[in-house]
């Protein structure tokens, strides 16, 4: 499992100093301030790149997670954006537009030469790329493989339809397939799945319905535009009580099983094979790291 608790991704125009000041009172997993597609006239993104240095330096977000998503590489914008912004305090980066595993490959030998040039361990920042397109939906696993850095991979709904042609429907059944193969294709290469933002923000019996569709996909985490999504992304995510408790009686169970030299135990008259032994495994090592994070 990831080192990294990923239940809240939430966005931050990062010229917007005081929506970075109600970031801090947030309790998001991950801060995403952004220099990109937010961050609009051009002329901005260096006030953008100064006050995420400002405020990384003041050291008001010790202890939190910040992953700036960046300019693609073909902005102009890319080489600046990490040559500025590889300083202590930030884990790692937003890679936007990501079409192929060319792209992560070459963004992680550009953060290689950076680290290199500055003296910084190799491999020390991570990357979160983010699926846009329809190619890049159709490359998913390779994107997720194209480096050691990649500890999760995002969906951008939004510019995935407009590439599409398609429409976003109230039902969210247009995006039903990508999101299923982004989830599969993460899995399959052990990163984690991030799902898309909820463009209705306010809507939070709609979030709710996404939220349940998302968890049964596989997702682990979602993208946020809001705060007051955060506490139903959060619930959503984390284990439950009665998960927790029925993993722990699961792995409780096999052990004695196992003591016992039974081949299986059994729980309110099912068997209790590996699948279900290593499902529990997982949520207990979540709800772990969950409480480490909160202290």
């Amino acid at each position: 499992m990831s080192e990294y608790l990923m239940r809240s991704l939430m966005f931050v125009p990062a010229h917007n100093r005081r929506l970075i000041e109600s970031a801090i009172k947030t309790p998001a997993d991950i801060l995403l301030f952004d220099i990109e597609d937010s961050v609009q006239p051009v002329e901005n993104k260096q006030i953008a790149r100064d006050t995420i240095i400002e405020f990384i330096e003041s050291g008001v977000f010790k202890n939190r997670n910040i992953f700036p998503r960046i300019n693609d590489r073909e902005s102009g914008q890319l080489l600046r954006d990490v040559m500025q912004l590889t300083i202590p305090g930030i884990q790692g980066f937003m890679y936007p537009k990501a079409k192929k595993g060319d792209d992560i490959y070459f963004f992680d030998k550009l953060l290689e030469t950076i680290e290199y040039e500055k003296g910084i361990e190799k491999g020390t920042y991570k990357i979160i790329p983010l699926i846009e397109t329809t190619s890049a939906v159709m490359n998913v696993k390779e994107i997720c493989s194209a480096s050691k850095r990649v500890v999760a991979v995002a969906y951008g709904s939004e510019d995935f339809i407009t590439d599409l042609e398609g429409v976003h429907d109230e039902e969210h059944i247009s995006l039903f397939t990508p999101r299923a193969l982004i989830a599969m294709g993460a899995r399959a290469s052990g990163v984690i799945p991030i799902d898309t933002v909820h463009v209705r923000v306010k809507d939070l019996a709609d979030l709710e319905v996404n939220l349940k569709l998302s968890k049964k996909l596989g997702f682990e985490g979602m993208l946020v535009l809001n705060p007051i999504e955060i506490p139903l992304v959060h619930q959503y995510y984390s284990p439950s009580a009665k998960e927790i408790e029925n993993s722990e009686a699961i792995l409780r169970l096999d052990e004695e099983a196992r003591k016992n030299g039974k081949g299986v135990a059994i729980m309110e008259g099912k068997f209790i094979g590996p699948p279900f032994v290593a499902k529990a495994q997982k949520i207990l090592k979540k709800q772990k790291l969950i409480t480490n994070c909160q202290v």
